[in-house]
């Protein structure tokens, strides 16, 4: 296989589903070519975004925040966002609309992960736009001032961890997760895009796959932790009707945690009487951290935060969960280990996201599986740039 350029990214399309040995023997192909560069500097090349819509907005405010001036945004539905409050003081574009010199000189950062990039990079270069990266490959390059961190670069890993990430292969559940473990880690790795026919990016029903609904009992008592804004508790409840018994709302952000306190005053009572919310900082122990609050989504643990916080481990709250969704900006393998107490003794139904950090690639799957007493773990991707990754854990009592 040729080298990959740098930024490139470069596709590729199989059939099949592989089985252990044969996704050992892919993974071990895409990590010869790593690593894949590094974080995109603008080099003096005005910056635009491309997509103005939940990750756009999201880029604009994470810009603001490092001081990084947008020169224009764009977007193929630009009407339906010329109003919005979020695109204050820039005027969304037709991308077909920008004089041809200004495409040429521009970085265009793509702020879109529901649709397959190397096809849409191709598109917009033949367009005229001078150079096209994801925008979690610019923001990378900002890690000192704000923790977004969903860019990483994985390096090339050595014997000892191409070891582990054959542990990690063996010990999915199915060919289907292998499937969507190497779409994730050869995105990391050497930014290639990699297409499963049989294992298509499902950008719908992340937390509710069909595995997991299946699984799902009567009485069910959900830990939402991350809740944010509150967006969850009420596609819980859908999903689950009547089976749901009761919603623990983890957090800890401010902003955040005022929107989800006004959201739950919103909700139809048969739901909102089911939910409790909870301000916590999760971790692993319980003492001091530095929170970096204000950042919406990307609100979390990080140096660079203004404010010291009180963490406490999940043990500690003494919940009953039944279905514990972790999504913590990187946190959650620290979360997970401060929960084991309460998943040994409830058992409950796991969802993890791992696109956050390195850990997400071997560290946490690989602390996830020994110690977890006849559960199946899953993978399933619901973006594309190596995110919307999400590592599941079901009883296995619950599949019978």
């Amino acid at each position: 296989m040729d080298a990959v350029p740098a930024h490139g990214a470069t596709a590729r399309t199989f059939p099949a589903l592989p089985g252990a040995q044969a996704a050992f023997a892919l993974l071990c192909e895409a990590n010869a070519e790593a690593p894949a560069d590094g974080p995109v500097r603008l080099n003096g090349r005005p910056l635009w975004l491309y997509g103005a819509g939940n990750l756009g907005r999201l880029a604009r405010a994470h810009l603001d925040v490092v001081g990084e001036e947008i020169s224009g945004v764009v977007d193929r539905n630009a009407a339906a966002h010329a109003d919005s409050s979020a695109w204050s003081g820039l005027k969304v574009q037709d991308p077909d609309s920008v004089p041809a010199k200004t495409k040429a000189d521009a970085l265009l950062a793509v702020s879109v992960v529901t649709t397959p990039f190397v096809p849409l990079r191709a598109a917009l270069l033949a367009a005229g736009w001078g150079k096209v990266v994801p925008f979690y490959d610019v923001a990378e390059g900002f890690r000192d001032r704000h923790p977004l961190s969903n860019g990483w670069f994985a390096k090339r890993m050595d014997e000892a961890a191409l070891g582990q990430a054959g542990e990690v292969l063996v010990g999915l559940a199915d060919d289907l997760s292998r499937a969507h473990y190497l779409r994730f880690a050869t995105w990391r790795l050497c930014r290639q895009e990699w297409d499963f026919s049989a294992a298509p990016v499902t950008t719908g029903d992340r937390f509710f796959i069909p595995e997991i609904c299946a699984a799902f009992r009567h009485g069910e008592c959900v830990l939402d932790a991350g809740a944010h804004r509150g967006e969850l508790a009420p596609a819980f409840h859908a999903a689950l009707g009547e089976r749901l018994a009761k919603l623990w709302a983890i957090e800890p952000d401010p902003a955040s945690l005022a929107a989800l306190h006004a959201a739950k005053a919103d909700w139809p009572a048969a739901l909102g009487e089911r939910v409790t919310i909870i301000d916590a900082v999760l971790a692993e122990a319980a003492g001091r951290r530095r929170f970096h609050a204000g950042l919406d989504y990307a609100s979390q643990i990080a140096a660079s935060g203004q404010c010291e916080r009180d963490a406490v481990p999940l043990d500690a709250l003494g919940l009953e969960p039944t279905v514990i969704k972790l999504h913590l900006e990187g946190g959650e393998l620290a979360a997970l280990k401060g929960a084991m107490t309460t998943v040994r003794r409830h058992r409950p139904i796991l969802m993890l996201t791992v696109y956050h950090d390195a850990a997400g690639l071997l560290e946490t799957p690989l602390f996830l599986m020994p110690n977890l007493d006849d559960y199946a773990v899953l993978m399933r991707t619901h973006s594309h740039c190596g995110t919307g990754a999400v590592l599941y854990a079901i009883p296995k009592e619950r599949m019978r």
